[in-house]
């Protein structure tokens, strides 16, 4: 399936072609007021039950189930998450993967990939560098790159997300989803193609997507924060950026304190784990940054959720 196509029907022939090696993750209704929020009910996609805890692996499948992989495998640069599941993927399918990542990257996460086998590999401090060590290693290899979010089929793989939320719960009015690369969010406004508000949620310390869209093109942007192994990219991805400019409503930046208590209350509340990038778009609702409307439906993606359960409690202390 080669093709740069980045719409409803290209996401759905991916979603067939990677169906069997995903997980179909769960919608949970809760009442807005056991947050102290306003309203009836919001909705949570819990996508951070997926394999290797993130929806990476939807773009991880999609990249290596609809392209060639020479002999020389794959490669990949990552801040955690789409490096383990690049080097899943890579271990049910067979090839060989090399992964990048950054000295920033968590230890869970270096953990996770070694696990599944991959050879890791530091490259730098942030993804930018891990990133262009990857691109040095595909020159001189030939091995295929996938691209955490700058690519065609990582964009129709997260896209599935959108499909399979809609057939979960088609009444939502609002999807509040997390914005690294754009990978995630340009996927799902593909596929909901504006039938719905799509709403990008970023670190105040990464607002990649803002400045892109307030520059009209994609520029440099801060990178740090709390989240800044799975939401600090220095640029939004080309690809997905007319996407954004053409589907996603708004964005919306959120203080390191606020993901931070996003991930507390999820735990508190509901007993789920997210990592910070994995629970930036659930702040921006208990921020204030997203007020609903009367009647409003809000959806929130909870994406990630490769962390250590106690890695809030010793941030909050300062350790």
């Amino acid at each position: 399936m080669e093709t740069n196509a980045i719409d409803r029907a290209a996401i759905a022939a991916a979603d067939v072609v990677i169906r069997p090696h995903i997980r179909r993750t769960p919608v949970i209704e809760v009442a807005a007021q056991d947050f102290g929020l306003p309203g009836e009910a919001l909705v949570l996609k819990l996508e951070q039950l997926q394999h290797t805890g993130s929806f990476k692996v939807r773009g991880a499948f999609t990249n290596l189930l609809t392209r060639e992989v020479p002999a020389a495998g794959v490669v990949a640069a990552s801040g955690g998450n789409h490096g383990a599941a690049v080097a899943y993927a890579a271990q049910r399918c067979g090839v060989g993967a090399k992964v990048f990542v950054p000295s920033i990257a968590s230890p869970a996460k270096v953990e996770q990939i070694r696990q599944y086998g991959a050879d890791l590999v530091i490259g730098g401090d942030r993804y930018a560098d891990a990133l262009a060590a990857s691109r040095q290693y595909e020159a001189r290899s030939g091995a295929l790159a996938v691209h955490a979010y700058d690519h065609p089929a990582t964009l129709r793989g997260q896209g599935t997300v959108g499909l399979e939320l809609e057939e979960q719960q088609s009444d939502l009015d609002t999807l509040l989803v997390a914005v690294g690369g754009g990978g995630l969010i340009g996927g799902i406004a593909a596929w909901y193609g504006g039938r719905m508000r799509v709403v990008g949620v970023e670190p105040v310390a990464a607002p990649t997507l803002t400045r892109a869209l307030e520059a009209g093109c994609p520029v440099d942007a801060e990178a740090g924060g709390i989240a800044a192994d799975s939401l600090a990219p220095r640029q939004i991805g080309g690809v997905m950026f007319p996407i954004a400019q053409r589907f996603v409503d708004h964005t919306v930046l959120v203080e390191d304190e606020a993901i931070l208590h996003a991930q507390k209350e999820l735990w508190r509340v509901l007993r789920v784990v997210a990592e910070p990038g994995g629970a930036a778009a659930f702040a921006a609702l208990l921020s204030g940054g997203y007020r609903a409307g009367p009647g409003e439906r809000v959806g929130v993606l909870v994406c990630g959720a490769n962390t250590v359960a106690v890695d809030w409690e010793r941030q909050s202390a300062g350790q």
